[in-house]
This record gives C-alpha cells, sequence and structure tokens, in this order.
C-alpha cells in the first residue's frame, strides 16, 4: 500500500494554469482583461454590498427617526416560579442562578418578579425586587437581600 500513496497522481486535466489577465494580446485578455471599454465595471474590482449604482441609498431616502441609549441597562428578569427548584435554606445568588441555567448570557442587573409561587424559604441576592416577589418569599419564610446594600456593609 504504502508503494503506491508514494506514486499517486493528479488525473490528466485535473489542474489547470492560473489565467493572467491583461498580459498581451497574444493570451486572449491583454490590453481591458476581460472588463470591456471604459465604465463603472471597467475602473472598479468590487462593488459594496449596499451600493445602488448611484441612486441614493435606502438609509438616506428614509426617514430618521429615535435613537439608541448605548448606556441602556440589560436586565436579567428571573420569576418566583423559577426559584422553587431550590432546596430550603439555600443561598441564592447569580452563581447558582447559572449554575441552574436560569439566567444566562451577559447583563448589568437581576431582577427577581413576582409570577409564581414559592413552598420553600430561601435566602434570594439581587439587585432589585418587584412588590410581589418581595412579599412572597418573606411570607414563606425566607430573606430578600439587595446586591447594592451587601456592598454597602462591606465597605463599612
Amino acid at each position: 500500500m504504502a508503494d503506491t500513496l508514494s506514486r499517486l497522481a493528479k488525473p490528466e486535466g485535473a489542474t489547470r494554469h492560473k489565467i493572467r489577465k491583461g498580459r498581451g494580446v497574444g493570451s486572449g485578455l491583454g490590453k481591458t482583461a476581460g472588463r470591456g471599454q471604459k465604465g463603472q465595471f471597467a475602473r472598479r474590482a468590487t462593488f459594496k454590498p449596499w451600493f445602488e449604482g448611484g441612486q441614493t441609498p435606502l438609509a438616506r431616502r428614509l426617514p430618521k427617526r429615535g435613537f439608541t441609549n448605548i448606556f441602556k441597562a440589560v436586565v436579567a428578569e428571573v420569576n418566583v416560579s423559577d426559584l422553587d427548584v431550590f432546596e430550603a435554606g439555600a443561598l441564592v445568588d447569580e452563581a447558582e442562578l447559572r449554575a441552574r441555567g436560569i439566567i444566562k448570557g451577559k447583563f448589568d442587573r437581576i431582577k427577581i418578579l413576582g409570577r409564581g409561587e414559592l413552598t420553600k424559604a430561601i435566602t434570594v441576592t439581587a439587585h432589585s425586587f418587584s412588590k410581589g416577589a418581595h412579599e412572597k418569599i418573606t411570607k414563606v419564610g425566607g430573606k430578600t437581600v439587595l446586591v447594592a446594600a451587601q456592598i454597602a456593609t462591606q465597605a463599612e
């Protein structure tokens, strides 16, 4: 087998020579190199995908409205019903929520919302809580801890 592998060759006509444009009349693609006479296609290699041939582009024809706030805070929302997967007495924070797959991706803050019911007493750490979520967590004997308040106590 090694003998035949060392002698492998491409079949006849499998490879062709590279076309060399603009290399004289004898090549068949000399002078204008297959681009014809004058015009924008003779003068330019490629066009931008959004180029509309000299017509006013669509982005400039449409009216402009509003703006995008680049400083907008991205908030991860977690419902009280999602927290019911934790065992009683658990400390639920960002790391625990990520480990369980409840929150994913990039965000600036976590907010706990009040949809659903909670049956176990747990301690939840987040940036903010809705009024309903706070009531439901404390009603079953749990605690809500604000992240900002936690940072303030550590600084003292």
